[in-house]
């Protein structure tokens, strides 16, 4: 139950049952030194009811004493290790254990999902489980065992006085499971809160740009502050609600202490309960109540944890892509047959078919909207279809899992995604275990070795986040020399040229016709000449087919081809006049 509660792996909970185990034996070793004080205490007051000290076992008792500290540190210590050790083993299981989950999720989920949520799931929710393991759930177990372990132990002795103790703390609990649907409202909406806060932050980082050149500074400012305000004013009223409904129930169970009173009075009175024994059931109710104040304020806390789990849950419901991993494929001729696609509830594909030759060029181009990038995305199953079937050596995408079939594919994209690391390591991606020299020979054939190599510190030169350091021209050829150090069979072509300078442009064309000999090349372009060379050019027009063949014979026809050909053209010789 706990397992499945907490969405835990074998491992983590049989870590945390033991962590569960230390915390309980932590506190036994925090009872023993009362329950020496009583065996003392009955033994120094041995003359008044007509007995003597026995001063050996005094001696005994004092060294036992000393045992006991002893073992309440040994027993700490053992906690600690199993607490917050577990804990933290725990939460890095969870995060690299969310992050290896999302990367197999279709883009779908991350059109459904805000970015900043993510992130929450990731660091939040995952910093949340991390303390509800560490100082939440060990000590509440713990404390729970040591409770049952202490009523059996009492009731020995006096089953009337156990119960008169150990009445009141279902009563306090009771309470608190009664008030569990206002604790997860609240609790809800405070996650909510700071999320929105999170979203309104992330939103007015990135836009900062726009904020200082048009000064948007205070109306973005005032919704960034209302999303705060709003985050205070939820927290502080979960903080109150919590308070106050374990303030309460602390009073509930602390009636327990003149019931027992009351109870212990009513037995000596009657001669059924000797008076020192009485005393005693005083001294250990005491210690009782004091320690069952620590799950009693923790509640707030446990149920709160168990949200954050919840919304994991959710993540981890969602099912990734499938397929087998011992495809192989001879051929990579790609074929669309009556393929259509939506995302969400809007069409974008509509019913297309056509063919992608092995060793030829294949060109998508038409106007903005019109599903070119969406095209390229579903041959490499960033989605799934919604209708037909993408084949590839005749065999249908849906059926080779996500990541082998990756391996048959290299992008280069019009928005380069550099990592904060050297340009060797950010080249090195395209191939797991790449010499040296495999990676510099990429380079080369790239067109980026000379600039590399004028820098201070060449290939090891960091180029900061997402490759600030360097131009535009100079992270996409990175990202072709990536590609060739891949050496895929498949090559998509997104945009690759689309905002670089004519300079750069040039080397950029150059360092391409490397990467795409005898490949299976799919290029998406605005700028028509060029792929004016492709072997065979799709032009699309709302989701459809409107035309295909080379470029020669598309101007001939006067189709849409021809009329974005010439727009291109009138453009062409634009320019701005005073």
């Amino acid at each position: 139950m706990l397992k499945k509660l907490l969405a835990l792996t074998d491992k983590s909970h049989k870590e945390l049952k033991k962590s569960i185990l230390a915390s309980f034996l932590a506190q036994l070793s925090l009872s023993l030194p009362v329950m020496i004080l009583m065996m003392t205490f009955i033994e120094i007051l041995q003359p008044f009811w007509g007995g003597e000290v026995e001063w050996p076992k005094l001696w005994i008792l004092a060294a036992a004493s000393v045992a006991v500290v002893v073992l309440a540190f040994i027993a700490h210590c053992y906690e600690y290790g199993k607490t917050y050790v577990t804990a933290y083993e725990a939460a890095e299981e969870k995060r690299t254990g969310l992050a290896e989950h999302l990367r197999k999720l279709p883009l779908s989920y991350f059109g459904k999902k805000d970015l900043t949520e993510i992130t929450v799931n990731m660091m939040s929710d995952c910093g949340t489980i991390e303390q509800s393991f560490s100082s939440i759930i060990p000590a509440f177990g713990g404390t729970l065992i040591n409770l049952l372990f202490t009523c059996v132990l009492l009731a020995v002795f006096d089953w009337r006085m156990a119960l008169a103790i150990f009445i009141s703390v279902p009563v306090s609990f009771g309470f608190l499971l009664l008030c569990r649907t206002m604790h997860d409202r609240i609790g809800r909406a405070h996650l909510q809160s700071k999320l929105d806060a999170s979203e309104q932050m992330q939103e007015y980082l990135e836009g900062i740009k726009v904020i200082k050149a048009f000064g948007l500074g205070g109306d973005k400012f005032k919704s960034l502050e209302e999303a705060y305000r709003q985050l205070m004013k939820i927290s502080t009223k979960t903080e109150t609600v919590n308070g106050a409904l374990t303030t309460i129930s602390m009073m509930m169970l602390r009636f327990g202490i003149p019931l027992t009173i009351f109870v212990g009075l009513s037995l000596v009175t009657a001669g059924s309960l000797d008076l020192l024994y009485f005393l005693l059931f005083l001294i250990f109710s005491s210690r009782i109540y004091t320690s069952l104040s620590t799950p009693l304020a923790l509640w707030g806390d446990l149920l709160y944890s168990l949200l954050a789990i919840k919304r994991l849950h959710e993540v981890y419901e969602e099912t990734p892509m499938g397929g087998s991993d011992g495809v192989v494929l001879q051929h990579y001729t790609i074929e669309f047959d009556h393929v259509s696609f939506g995302y969400q509830e809007e069409a974008v594909i509509k019913d297309i078919s056509f063919s992608i030759p092995q060793g030829k060029v294949t060109a998508l181009v038409g106007p903005s909207g019109s599903g070119k990038s969406t095209l390229s995305k579903l041959i490499a199953r960033f989605w799934n279809v919604d209708a037909g079937s993408i084949r590839i050596d005749g065999t249908d995408i849906r059926k080779i899992d996500p990541e082998r079939l990756l391996t048959w594919i290299s992008f280069v994209f019009q928005d380069v995604v550099l990592f904060n690391d050297t340009i060797y390591n950010n080249i090195a991606i395209g191939k797991s275990g790449a010499t040296r020299e495999e990676v510099e020979e990429a380079a080369r054939r790239a067109n980026c070795h000379d600039f590399v190599s004028r820098l201070p510190e060449g290939y090891d030169t960091l180029v900061g986040e997402n490759g600030s350091t360097l131009s535009g021209g100079e992270r996409q050829r990175i990202s072709i020399a990536r590609a060739l150090l891949k050496d895929a069979p498949i090559i998509l072509l997104d945009e690759a040229t689309a905002s670089l300078d004519p300079e750069n442009e040039l080397e950029i064309q150059e360092a391409l016709s490397q990467l795409i000999k005898d490949k299976t090349v799919v290029v998406i372009a605005h700028r028509l000449r060029t792929i004016a060379g492709a072997d065979n050019i799709v032009v699309l027009e709302n989701g459809r087919i409107a035309e295909q063949g080379s470029g020669p014979e598309l101007l001939r026809a006067g189709g849409l081809y021809a009329k974005l050909f010439g727009i291109q053209q009138e453009t062409a010789g634009w320019a701005v006049e005073a």
